[in-house]
């Protein structure tokens, strides 16, 4: 029974997929939206199924399914394993998703390739849940590979828009850089362990084996460590995700709450077990981290696009996330990925629902005064807002608390840099809240016309998560973890100490929300007391442009990397293939002339054919018997 749920927990969302390619144009519109969401509600109820059952029993499912390959002793099995951490995962990656496509048959209604739409989104599902249950580094390099295909396909699923394309490449190629090195990653702990299978190296570990290889397991985390920065966009490969907002905004909801992004949050944690050998890396980790989230802060305090504001928010948050798994904390990141999947989807899917009230219009210097026609969008729009700022009792102030105290407790500077983190995320989701929804509407008199909330397609996912943002903390409160419990056998050591509600924590707490206050307090100040207006991009100037521009990091990226590269290829192809070229050519050339003269002698004369064959059987007849 098991292996046939295993099954339609995998096939679901790719026969999703393939119906919809080949037949979705004949099934037409609202066919293909609801067999897509149909296939991946199926994989959460299974799912579902799955996670009850592990939950009563506290015992993982391990399904074999087929041997793969082997090479002497070292073998590779396909198969399956359900534990704790992947159905953790599975829960939010197939009950968002599900939210997500049923959001996006009345989002997408209207485009010409919603068949495609759907069986790409089906595609993304179903590599992501292959990357999630893989019982083996292998069977995650697939869902791996297949997750950053799938960004590549719905990134420039608008694919007339060139500046589309360039974002879609952008991604792909960013991800290929790290993915190399989570491949170099791969072959090493293959070297180490002659094994790629997660349990047989947990037991290794364990047992003291992986001790004489601690120099090699360095180099093989700060490689997998390098993949999860293409995947999860940190530094220096964090360029791609704001780009990837050129895709549908279900797509960014997807790539930003419940898929891609969070699978390099989602390796670190399966491999826990190695990353605590390399505490060195650890420091790497939480350092880059915390570094990328100040950045992506920083930035996102000048971006008018409403959709850029939210994707550097993500950059930001999944710099906490990893500051976490850097501490050790690997629990507590997990909390946080989970509550940033609940309110980051609600404010992607409640920015998609402003943009398709305003056809189209992403700046939010042309919005304003939506609370009053758009009062669910606006609601749910606030609670997730409240939740990312870190305003109890709201999701994300226990997440985010969580990550703040750990790193009071291990370094005061990590802790110092993450709370300014926060307080400018406070900031700048305010400032993106009030210039949306408050004073009057800067738009255009037609878009003011047309007003109207969202149909319940899209308000239906809205309310849904609003929900999980308000209460999702209950996960993990302080002193009385479920999740902390829940999660235990995934971990090589004690899950990380539960902060119980001493002074300390109160301390840390108030501070924490005292700081949220301050950020909120100042947008409050700018844009509804004073009502100030962002400046257009011409009248940006000083260091407010430098970070308007993102520092400039693309334009340095364009001299530094991809201008030389361009120019070595150019004169590659002007001077080296050229001259190959001739060099190959001038063999061809001479087999050509030898031929012209050649095919001369195939004239039809018989005499002169009959000449040659005589003269022919004459010179073997001399080689034979008076030359030997």
């Amino acid at each position: 029974m098991d292996t046939g749920l295993v099954l339609l927990l995998l096939l679901a969302p790719f026969v999703g997929f393939l119906t919809n390619i080949f037949l979705g144009k004949q099934l037409g519109k609202n066919a293909s939206g609801y067999l897509g969401t149909l296939a991946v509600i199926v994989s959460f109820v299974v799912t579902t199924v799955f996670f009850l059952q592990v939950s009563e029993t506290k015992q993982p499912i391990t399904v074999p399914l087929f041997d793969w390959f082997t090479l002497d002793t070292f073998n590779i099995s396909f198969d399956i394993l359900l534990d704790q951490l992947s159905l953790l995962w599975l829960m939010f990656v197939t009950g968002i998703g599900s939210l997500i496509h049923i959001y996006s048959i009345s989002y997408m209604h209207d485009d010409e390739n919603i068949h495609k739409f759907f069986s790409y989104l089906n595609l993304f599902i179903f590599f992501m849940i292959t990357l999630v249950v893989g019982s083996n580094l292998l069977i995650m390099f697939i869902g791996w590979e297949g997750v950053g295909l799938c960004s590549y396909l719905l990134i420039g699923f608008w694919y007339k828009n060139q500046d589309y394309n360039d974002a879609a490449k952008k991604a792909f190629i960013m991800n290929r850089i790290g993915d190399l090195g989570f491949l170099i990653g791969i072959f090493i702990i293959g070297y180490v362990f002659n094994t790629l299978d997660f349990m047989t190296i947990k037991q290794a570990v364990l047992a003291g084996e992986a001790k004489a290889n601690l120099a090699w397991l360095g180099i093989a985390t700060l490689c997998l460590f390098i993949g999860a920065c293409g995947k999860s966009a940190q530094i220096p490969l964090y360029t791609w995700l704001p780009d990837a907002m050129a895709g549908p905004t279900p797509v960014s909801a997807l790539i930003h709450a419940a898929t891609m992004v969070t699978a390099g949050i989602f390796m670190i944690t399966r491999l826990n077990f190695l990353f605590d050998l390399t505490p060195d890396v650890q420091t790497i980790i939480a350092t880059v981290g915390v570094a990328t989230s100040v950045l992506a802060a920083s930035i996102g305090l000048m971006q008018n696009d409403i959709k850029k504001v939210l994707a550097y928010s993500t950059v930001s948050q999944l710099g906490l996330m990893f500051l976490a798994l850097g501490l050790g904390a690997y629990e507590v990141a997990v909390f946080h990925v989970i509550t940033h999947a609940f309110f980051k989807a609600c404010l992607f899917l409640g920015s998609g629902s402003v943009i398709h009230a305003l056809h189209g219009e992403q700046d939010m210097r042309r919005m304003g005064g939506l609370k009053g026609v758009m009062s669910i969008t606006y609601i749910t729009f606030l609670i997730a807002t409240l939740a990312i700022s870190g305003i109890p009792p709201f999701a994300g102030f226990f997440s985010k608390d969580e990550i703040l105290m750990a790193a009071f407790h291990k370094d005061k500077v990590l802790w110092v840099l993450a709370s300014i983190a926060s307080i400018m995320t406070a900031f700048y989701m305010f400032r993106l809240l009030y210039l949306t929804f408050f004073k009057e509407f800067r738009g255009t008199e037609e878009q003011k016309h047309h007003l109207h909330e969202s149909p319940a397609l899209i308000t239906f996912p809205l309310i849904v998560l609003g929900i999980l943002s308000a209460v999702g903390g209950a996960l993990s409160l302080p002193g009385n973890s479920w999740l902390n419990n829940y999660l235990q056998p995934v971990f090589a050591h004690k899950a990380h100490a539960e902060h119980h509600l001493d002074n300390t924590a109160y301390m840390l707490m108030g501070l924490a929300v005292v700081g949220a206050l301050i950020g909120i307090g100042i947008a409050y100040s700018k844009y509804i007391k004073k009502g100030e207006i962002p400046a257009e991009d011409d009248q940006i100037t000083g260091f407010a442009n430098v970070v308007y521009q993102k520092y400039h990091v693309d334009e340095s990226y364009m001299r530094i990397i991809v201008r030389p590269i361009y120019a070595i290829a150019k004169f590659l192809r002007d001077y080296i293939e050229t001259g190959l070229s001739d060099l190959v050519f001038g063999f061809g050339n001479v087999a050509e002339g030898l031929s012209l003269q050649g095919k001369k002698l195939q004239n039809g004369n018989i005499g002169f054919y009959l000449f040659a064959f005589v003269f022919g059987l004459c010179s073997v007849v001399f080689y034979l018997f008076f030359l030997r």
